[in-house]
């Protein structure tokens, strides 16, 4: 018998279907010489400090540094107290009785670094020592499947991949548990987490909003005229800006004393090919689908998710933007099965068919995936996101295939008495990739006007002109977008330059962890959203100041570190060494958090208003009373929304809070109240009048 382990149920009965397993039992099917079972997800990880006799926050304790790391059955939190997930054991038993009656191992988990860890870690847990192979695939269609049973590897061609996995679980064990401990004894108010990934980002989201805040805006003016030639009408921008109205003004009205005309001084012509975009990485999926679709990185890779477990597209967790030479002939068949869906038949006639560009095809650029492609099965009917999706994924294959662009952009420049105006026409020679979905210009960009035939020494009539009031604009806020870029291009942050070549297309964290890293920041309060914007809660800038002149915020640092796993997974390099090295480092950051004198938040001093008479203790998500007689307390995360320290304030002291937004009822409908104390201190909602409804 042979035992096949999946990463989940849904995966696993692929499987069994097509090795003929179909007799149902507890956590397992059966048939044709297979077990086939299933984890769900991490049965087993790394333990935690109490598993090695250490309770509570102890100084004395710092640094943790495990030898051996000592692996426990997944836990869950009941009453405050971590136990083992009963469901976890039980699939667990499952799988060691099935490995027991089995000569050998099929290593179905999902083929990528975490799939690895999963059955690695099961596989160390249960002390086997079963002889396995690796089914490694790129979709979960019957052929690849199939293909990929056909095809076993040795399961010891995936060592590399498990120490990178390992060392990558080790270090965020190392820096997590004892940054968090270190800070949060050294300040003595409260829990903190820190994190080998998450803080760098986080950093990254304080840094651009205090650089937005406290940007100083300063006004300007231009002057915007407009023409017509050859009943085409298009308008220019002079290349000076003024900080003074009353002078532009002034010049305007000279210009048009003095003929209301320009004169075209210069006319620069050049053609420009834009290559058609690459396939989709993971990283460019969610970034793209934020943008258009305004769905969150988590939410873009669980649709993923969705689809490749349906069979309808490729392996998401990809970071490659290639496919390998030998899938190339594949792509013709992909093109025509999107022919009979209404969404593309317009756009698979633009086509050409036998000149189809290879530009994706690329081994040496293919790492564990290829980029995410459709597959040959259709769909007939999908939730409308994950249409929305699939229809990205399937687009951007077309384009990928397809001519490069080619236009004509002509700069001209005009000159009214001795100021300069500028204006950018262009002309599309060859429509190519952007024929597919009609768009010839970028959103960020904005369309660029046509421009009828001007020479040097012509001169035009002002049709009319305009003084355009203008601002400087601070550094935008990060979306989930602009972070995705930002912890993708890491290496663009270390301002050494001979470090940034070096840590060329090496971001923080890689394109399977980055929407788990965001949704961390969400979790803790350190981060929240404002519209489609990132924006930093009073906790993150709090963390942000204590921590951004420390080496755990260090983004270059972490880059470095997802360099050295990508080496260790390429067995290029040593795991020891780099646990070693994580060990020195994780020493040296709980020494530095511990003998940094923190300055203690400026928390306001407020009376109990209750009992009248005793001091408040303000946490992060309670403030109560010191007297565990009166045992008053008032939760700061109020229907999802968290109180700030100054609604807290004027909340016990004028027994009201400012209208507070976006809270969320029972029922899932956001609402906005001031929440009010009577005179017992018991706190409840006051609703505006024009805000009645949204109560239930």
């Amino acid at each position: 018998m042979k035992v096949v382990i999946a990463e989940k149920p849904s995966v696993a009965r692929e499987i069994a279907a097509l090795l003929g397993a179909t007799e149902k039992k507890d956590g397992y099917l059966l048939g044709n010489g297979y077990y086939v079972t299933w984890a769900f997800g991490h049965l087993v990880g790394l333990g935690m400090p109490e598993d090695y006799g250490i309770s509570g926050f102890q100084k004395s304790s710092l640094p943790i540094l495990p030898d051996p790391f000592l692996l426990t059955v997944r836990k869950v939190k009941k009453e405050k107290i971590y136990t083992a997930d009963a469901g976890a054991l039980k699939q667990l038993n499952v799988i060691e009785h099935l490995i027991d009656r089995s000569e050998k191992i099929i290593v179905a988990t999902d083929a990528g670094r975490e799939g690895e860890l999963i059955f690695r870690y099961i596989y160390e847990y249960l002390k086997s020592n079963k002889p396995f192979d690796r089914l490694w695939i790129n979709s979960l269609t019957e052929k690849a499947i199939r293909q990929g049973l056909d095809n076993l590897k040795p399961g010891s061609d995936f060592d590399g991949l498990y120490q990178a996995a390992q060392g990558r679980s080790r270090a965020d064990w190392l820096l997590g548990i004892n940054a968090s401990q270190a800070l949060s004894i050294a300040v003595g108010n409260g829990i903190y987490s820190l994190g080998r990934v998450q803080t760098p980002t986080l950093a990254l989201i304080c840094r651009r909003y205090l650089e937005n805040r406290n940007f100083s805006v300063q006004q300007y003016w231009q002057i915007q005229v407009s023409h017509t030639k050859e009943f085409i009408d298009f308008k220019s921008l002079s290349k000076n800006k003024w900080q003074d109205k009353k002078l532009v003004e002034n010049i305007l009205k000279s210009i048009e004393r003095n003929g209301n005309t320009v004169t075209v001084t210069t006319v620069e012509t050049k053609s420009v090919t834009e290559q058609p975009p690459l396939l989709f990485d993971l990283t460019g999926l969610q970034k793209e689908a934020n943008k258009k679709l305004n769905l969150t990185a988590e939410e873009t890779l669980n649709i993923a998710q969705s689809l490749y477990e349906k069979k309808f597209i490729t392996y998401p967790r990809t970071g490659s933007k290639y496919i390998p030479e030998d899938m190339w002939a594949e792509i013709p068949n992909l093109i025509r099965a999107l022919q009979d869906m209404g969404a593309f038949k317009q756009a698979v006639t633009k086509v050409k068919w036998g000149h189809f560009n290879k530009r994706i095809v690329n081994d040496l650029r293919v790492t564990d995936h290829h980029g995410l492609l459709i597959t040959d099965k259709i769909p007939s009917a999908l939730q409308a996101k994950e249409n929305a999706v699939y229809n990205m994924i399937a687009f951007r294959l077309l384009e990928a295939i397809s001519q490069a662009c080619t236009k004509e952009i002509t700069d001209i420049t005009l000159q009214a008495l001795h100021y300069d105006f500028a204006l950018r026409g262009c002309k599309i020679l060859e429509p190519g990739w952007r024929s597919i979905k009609g768009s010839f210009s970028d959103n960020d960009t904005g369309p660029v006007q046509e421009l009828p035939e001007l020479k040097k020494g012509d001169e035009l009539k002002i049709k009319d002109a305009s003084v355009l009031e203008k601002k400087t604009r601070p550094p935008v806020l990060y979306t989930e977008a602009g972070l995705l870029s930002a912890m993708e291009t890491a290496g663009k942050e270390i301002e050494n330059e001979e470090g940034r070549k070096a840590m060329q297309n090496v971001g923080i964290g890689t394109p399977a962890t980055r929407a788990s890293i965001i949704e961390t920041l969400f979790s803790r309060n350190y981060i929240q959203r404002g519209n489609k914007s990132l924006l930093p809660t009073d906790k993150g800038l709090q963390v942000y100041e204590l921590v951004k002149d420390k080496k755990i915020t260090d983004v270059a640092m972490t880059a470095e570190w997802e360099l050295a796993l990508q080496k260790i997974e390429n067995n290029e390099s040593n795991a020891e060494v780099f646990q070693k090295e994580m060990e020195i480092y994780a020493t040296s950051i709980t020494n530095e958090l511990l003998q940094t004198a923190i300055v203690q938040e400026n928390l306001p001093s407020l009376v109990c208003p209750k009992c009248k008479k005793q001091q408040l203790i303000i946490r992060d998500k309670i403030v109560k009373c010191s007297d565990e007689v009166c045992n008053w307390v008032q939760f700061r995360n109020v229907c999802g929304v968290h109180v700030s320290i100054t609604d807290i304030e004027s909340l016990v002291n004028t027994g009201k809070t400012s209208l507070i937004r976006g809270m969320k009822s029972k029922a899932g409908k956001k609402f906005e109240a001031y929440i009010v104390l009577n005179e017992k201190g018991e706190s409840s909602f006051e609703f505006e009048k024009s805000n009645l409804s949204g109560r239930n």
